[in-house]
């Protein structure tokens, strides 16, 4: 069942914000939606606000809602866009700020004007454009991590020279590796750089490295040019411990201009509820493309995280479905990947994918390089033989 379209702005002028709502039938479904619609702008009771008045125009208004199944209810809310200013905080505030507060309340999806949508730069290099950078087009990229956390820096180092000489394409700090005595940022970072400098010299590849550079506000912009300095290939931030507006920011610091891997540390809770909190299109996907993520990790379905199958699909879609002029970016499924599994990975997420295999490489055996020969063989194999199924 739909409600009429109740609004005097237009589609495609407005912000659309879709909400799956808990509620006992319609009628109490539109007066959520209503009270959402106020409490996400004015949150003043709109009986108060004179006809006509700026602040009566600002008020979200119910679109259409929808039965879903018993018991919820998807709302289609309409936002002016100068709610959100040209802000990303601002916009995530109108789209789920005091709501997120609310029990049974899941925000599905959001839509943006153009208008609004182009004051965000988005990512910088996105799918294409990381893939020229690497110099890789026919396959999936490689990630891996560099872990565990206790290593010193010169062994972290070795380990990042083993995985870059077997041909893996982008090397990530490991998220738990910070700032600590026993590994330090600084130490670390020239040392790792370094080492992959070496290996790819040796083989004429263009791997890259990435140090996490979550951190204290204040040490974030210092960290990133300290990479970028020297010579690191990308960056590595967790958005869920340091903020979406600080990823942004590094994202379109042309001082910088490096890609960026998003890593979901902290964000778990928020796609936890099936009937609260982000969809998993919305928190992996939509957010981090705003942000200037050009990769989004996330727990993919059959490893150690319970995430299925079509969870994933909503990553995926979110990270590379149309979204104004924003870049499609890298969905990067994660989270106890194994090699024996590629075959049916690359079948799943296609070949615009990066597939992040951390301790199943070690578990392989001594030899880390050929582990990664191996990685690099599967997947181009599998990829190649998913063209051919498509011819």
């Amino acid at each position: 069942m739909a409600a009429e379209h109740s609004s005097a702005r237009s589609e495609g002028e407005q912000i659309e914000a879709v909400y799956l709502l808990r509620a006992d039938d319609v009628e109490a479904a539109k007066t959520r939606a209503r009270a959402i619609g106020v409490e996400q702008t004015v949150e003043f009771p709109p009986e108060l606000i004179a006809t006509g008045t700026i602040p009566g125009q600002m008020i979200g208004e119910v679109e259409t809602i929808e039965q879903v199944d018993e018991g919820h209810f998807a709302a289609t809310i309409g936002y002016p866009p100068a709610t959100a200013g040209s802000e990303l905080t601002q916009l995530i505030n109108v789209l789920f700020g005091n709501i997120s507060i609310e029990p049974g309340v899941r925000l599905l999806d959001f839509r943006l004007p153009d208008g609004l949508a182009r004051q965000f730069r988005g990512p910088r290099f996105g799918i294409d454009g990381l893939r020229a950078l690497i110099g890789v087009y026919d396959r999936p990229l490689l990630c891996t991590a560099i872990k565990p956390m206790g290593l010193s820096p010169g062994d972290l180092a070795d380990l990042s020279y083993q995985l870059a000489l077997g041909g893996i394409d982008l090397i990530k700090d490991d998220h738990g590796l910070s700032d600590q005595a026993i590994c330090p940022f600084e130490e670390r970072v020239a040392r790792c750089t370094a080492a992959v400098q070496r290996a790819n010299l040796e083989t004429g590849q263009r791997c890259l490295y990435l140090p996490n550079v979550t951190g204290p506000f204040p040490d974030i912009g210092r960290r990133a040019r300290f990479a970028r300095d020297h010579g690191a290939g990308g960056l590595l931030f967790c958005p869920g411990l340091a903020g979406l507006d600080s990823m942004r920011a590094l994202a379109d610091d042309d001082r910088l201009a490096l890609p960026i891997l998003s890593h979901p540390a902290f964000q778990g809770s928020y796609a936890a509820s099936t009937d609260a909190g982000l969809s998993h299109r919305v928190l992996f996907g939509l957010l981090n493309r705003l942000a200037g993520a050009d990769g989004t990790i996330f727990p993919s379905y059959g490893g150690r995280f319970a995430y299925s199958q079509a969870q994933c699909r909503e990553v995926v879609a979110g990270a590379t479905e149309p979204m104004a002029s924003l870049r499609p970016i890298f969905p990067v499924p994660a989270g106890g990947m194994r090699l024996a599994r590629i075959d049916e990975l690359v079948r799943f997420y296609g070949r615009d994918c990066m597939l992040l295999i951390g301790g199943d490489l070690h578990a392989q055996g001594p030899d880390l390089v050929r582990s990664c020969c191996r990685f690099k063989h599967l997947t181009t194999d599998a990829a190649a033989a998913m063209a051919s199924a498509h011819h």
